[in-house]
Parts: structure tokens; sequence; C-alpha cells
């Protein structure tokens, strides 16, 4: 008896290659449905988004070009910059004044990773498994967040998908060219978070067991041609000023990055069961108990297909050291996975490894639905699928009933704009031009104002926001012969009260007293509102600053 998968599409069938067709619209229009609807309210929005916006803007509409991208949480490293360079089309249909139209772009990005995640599986292990992929790609919680707000992260399910994808079908014998499909994908994905430099072994290996067997010919100049364009401004960047990044990562080397106090074995489970399950149940504190069955599932397809002598076995090997080495790297890097904290999530930082967990879901899949081939006729075994449909409506219960609400619990973009408005409205009925510059402050100053700044400079205010070090992006000018207070007509002062230990006072009052006493003084002018435009979040509003005495 020999044991080899059963073609998932039997000669003649006519009905299962109409089925197979309609696979990918039918998987593409699920996961539009689940990540387009309600998509002005879904997203959060916070410092991060208010930032991008800003950059985005200052892109369009003064020409600013950035070398760099976002702040990371590694010092004052940064991401790259091919993020918002791949987001700057859609800024300039609106000439940046539409959060709706980036988050637009992001969400059609979602579901063209469904499309990718589907063919990937499909070529690796037939329909069946292109279905059990797509699906789970389709209806993940996780990833229908990670496609209805703006952030850098946000994209890396594509583009990891991509790479992997290129990189299997250069690797399974097809045109050498598709690794310059992976080297794209892999570029991309270190753009867009630091992390995701652990996908390039996972593509390079394979890679290089290629080279091995095969004249890749061109394709190296290619490989190299695409890294370079990818870094380029960052190299310009450091060219320009004295090597701003690389002093700035050494300087957090030399500090020493934060790490947990518990033993290596303990993290180690932590984050191995973060990256299992998030891209299959969500974050591990609203259900761990599915969180440890997605794993222990996901770990038993791995092991079972790579004994297996299925066309899949490869994959299997392959995929599944992937995602070993990728729990082995984010222990030892990023420790703060070990510690979850909801509300502040963290699950980003192993984004690149979804798309290999929803192919194992898809070989799982289609290897229970298989039959066997016995003295040359094909066997089926009804209980693989029972189990695989049990697999397959388990995994769409649990997501589409963990959807994440129609509303942002911080009311999103247009809790921010709204917020806004009253803010400029306040300060119009003070007398405060636009064409007089506000400071906008931030308790705890480590947090960025840019969530408010971006909605005042759509209100057409000239403002000076702060950031963590320096100013926001398309921040006024001022004269360096004013004094600090004297230059600015107001002050917009921002407390978030999920911070207030690190405060050291409430927000609505008594933090605000730090910056300045409610009642005005020598510094600023009397408090004209103040208002919780989000949960936990408050906004203050100052008149202009009298008289030092």
């Amino acid at each position: 008896m020999t044991d080899r998968p059963e073609p998932d599409l039997p000669g003649g069938s006519r009905l299962a290659t109409r089925l197979d067709r309609s696979t990918l619209p039918v998987l593409l229009a699920l996961a539009a449905v689940l990540r387009l609807a309600n998509l002005p309210t879904r997203g959060i929005w916070e410092a991060d988004q208010g930032h991008d916006m800003l950059v985005l803007r200052t892109m369009i509409r003064d020409g600013v070009v950035p070398l760099v991208g976002p702040p990371s949480s590694i010092g004052d490293v940064h991401h790259g910059p091919w993020y918002h360079y791949l987001l700057s089309p859609a800024a300039a249909v609106t000439g940046g004044d539409s959060p709706l139209a980036i988050v637009l772009l992001i969400a059609l990005g979602g579901i063209a990773a469904v499309a990718v995640v589907w063919w990937m599986a499909r070529s690796i292990a037939g329909p069946v498994a292109g279905v059990g992929a797509g699906l789970a790609a389709a209806v993940s919680t996780a990833a229908i967040q990670g496609s209805t707000f703006i952030w850098n992260p946000n994209l890396i399910t594509l583009t990891s998908s991509i790479a992997l994808a290129g990189a299997w079908r250069a690797w399974s014998g097809h045109d050498r060219r598709w690794w310059l499909v992976a080297a794209l994908g892999v570029a991309l994905t270190m753009q867009f978070h630091l992390l995701g430099v652990a996908l390039l072994p996972i593509v390079a290996v394979p890679y290089l067991l290629d080279a091995r067997r095969r004249a890749l010919g061109r394709v190296h100049a290619g490989v190299l041609a695409i890294f370079a364009a990818a870094y380029l401004p960052l190299l310009v960047n450091e060219l320009t000023t004295g090597g701003s990044e690389f002093r700035a990562a050494l300087d957090y080397l030399a500090v020493g990055a934060p790490g947990s106090d518990m033993a290596i074995p303990g993290p180690f489970a932590v984050v191995g069961l973060r990256v299992l399950s998030w891209p299959l149940t969500g974050l591990i504190t609203d259900g761990v108990i599915a969180a440890m069955v997605a794993s222990a599932a996901v770990m038993a397809i791995v092991v079972w297909r790579t004994r297996a002598n299925g066309p899949d076995r490869l994959a299997a090997r392959w995929l599944g050291l992937g995602l070993l080495w990728s729990v082995v790297i984010l222990t030892l890097t990023a420790p703060s996975l070990a510690t979850v904290i909801p509300g502040l999530p963290n699950d980003h930082y192993h984004a690149f490894a979804d798309p290999m967990v929803f192919t194992l879901v898809g070989l799982g899949v289609a290897a229970l639905a298989r039959g066997t081939v016995q003295g040359g006729r094909v066997v089926r075994r009804p209980a693989g699928s029972i189990v695989a449909t049990v697999v397959v409506l388990s995994l769409l219960g649990w997501n589409l009933t963990h959807l994440p609400p129609a509303i942002s619990p911080d009311g999103g973009v247009p809790a921010g704009e709204a917020a806004a408005a009253r803010v400029d409205t306040v300060l119009t009925a003070a007398g405060v031009e636009n064409q007089e510059v506000i400071r906008l402050q931030s308790l705890p100053d480590f947090k960025s104002t840019e969530a408010m700044a971006y909605p005042l400079a759509r209100f057409g205010r000239l403002y000076v926001a702060d950031v963590p070090k320096g100013i926001a992006p398309g921040s006024a000018v001022l004269p360096s012969t004013m004094t600090p207070f004297a230059a600015f007509d107001g002050l917009v002062l921002l407390c978030d009260d999920r911070f207030r230990g690190a405060i050291g006072a409430a927000c609505g009052g008594p933090a605000e007293g730090i910056i300045t006493p409610d009642g005005g003084g020598s510094t600023w002018g009397p408090l004209l509102d103040r208002f919780e435009a989000a949960p936990n979040r408050y906004v203050s509003v100052y008149g202009p600053p009298g008289n030092p005495g």
C-alpha cells in the first residue's frame, strides 16, 4: 500500500473544476465584506495614525519626502520610509486630507493578502488546501483588525505572503525569476517593521539551496538591486545626517533593551503561543483555551505533514522550521511579547509569520480531506473529511463571533475630528486666528500630540506639536528671537489617563496643573475648555500666555 494524496481535482470532474474557479472570488468577496463594512469608524485614532497622516500630508502639499519611516520602539531608530511612499498615491487623491483614503488602501492590501495565501497553499497541496488557508486568512479577526486602521505593520501580512509565495514558486522548480518577487516581498516586510528582518533567513535559505542546484544567473543581480533600492533612502539619510540612525541604534544597544524577568523557557512558551494562535484566534487574553487549541493544532499539522509522504512534506518542514525560528528570534529580540497587556498590543511584531500559519492550516485541512491510494484505487476517509469540516467550522465560528467592533472604542477618526473641531471653535471664540501659532503638548511627555495636530492642520491651524523628541511634521517654524511662551497664541494640552502613574497625577485637572494652573497666571491664559475626547484621553485648551513676570 502506498500513502500518497489523491489529487484534489479528479480528472474529468467538471463540478470540481467549477468549484475551484469560484473559490477565489468567494474568498475575496468574504474578505471584502468583513474588512470594508463600517470602515470609516472601525480604526483607532491615536498618535501613530496622526503621525502617518502628517507625514503624508507634508509629502503631498509641501514636497517633503521622508528618508526614514515611522518611529520604532527601539530608541530613536525608525522603520523604513517605503511604507509612506506606497501610501502616498492614496494621499495624493485627496491632498492628504482623508484618512479614509489611506485606510481603504490598507484594507485592499488585506484583501489581496487573502488571495496570495490562497494561491500559495493551492500551489503546494491543491485546491482544498487553498480553500482552508484562504478561508482562515479571510475570516481572521486579527487580519481584519489589521486591515481597518492606519499603521505600518498592517501591510506586512501582504508583503510576507508575497515573499513566501514567490520563494515557494521558485524553489519548487518554476521560473527562477520568482526569486525577484520573493526578494521584493522580503525587502518591503523589512521596511514596514524592523523585526521583519526575521523573515530574511526563512526565504534566504531556500534561495541558497536553489542556487546550488541550478544557475540563477542575473537573478542574483536583481535581488541585490531590489534591496539596494529599498535601503537607498536610509543611505542618503545617513550621509546627510552624520549617521543618525546608526548612532541611535548604538545608543539603544549601549543602554540595553528592556528584557523579561522570566527564564527563557517561560517567554519562549508565551511567544510561541502568540505567534501560532494570533492569526487564528486573536489576542490570547481574549481566549486562552482557544489560543492553546489553535497552537496545538498548528504544531500537530507540522509534525504530521513533515513525516508524511505527500508532496506537501517539504513545505511543511520549511514552514515549521520558519515558525520555530520566528519564535526563537522574537523571544530574544522582543521580550515584551512575554507580557500581554490588553489595549497595548504588540502582536504586530510577528505579523510576518501569519501567512505561514494560514498555509499550514490549509495543508492540514487538505490532508484530512484527501483519500489514500490503495491498489490503484482511491479510498476515501470519511472521518478525515469530518475532522476537516469541524476545523473549518470552528475557525469560522470563533472568528465571526469575535469580530472587531463596528466603531473603535476610542471613537476612531470621527472622534478625533470632532475633538479638533471643538478645539478650533474654542480658539476662534477666544480670538486666536488661524495665522497665529498654537502649542500642542502632551502628558505624559513621551507620547506624541499628532493625533490632535493632524485634524487641526486640516482646519488650517498653525501649530508646533510635541513628539517625544523634536516636533511633529508640518509644525510652524518660529523666529528664534521669540521667548518660549511668547511665541504661541494658545495651548492645547493632551492628557492620557492610562499613564497616570508615569505622569504622577490623574488627568482631568490634577495632571494638567503640572503644566499650568487652571486659573492661568504668568505662563498661559485662562482655561478655555476641558473635555474627554475619548475614554481616558482629556483635552484642555488655554488662551494666549500672559507677560512673564
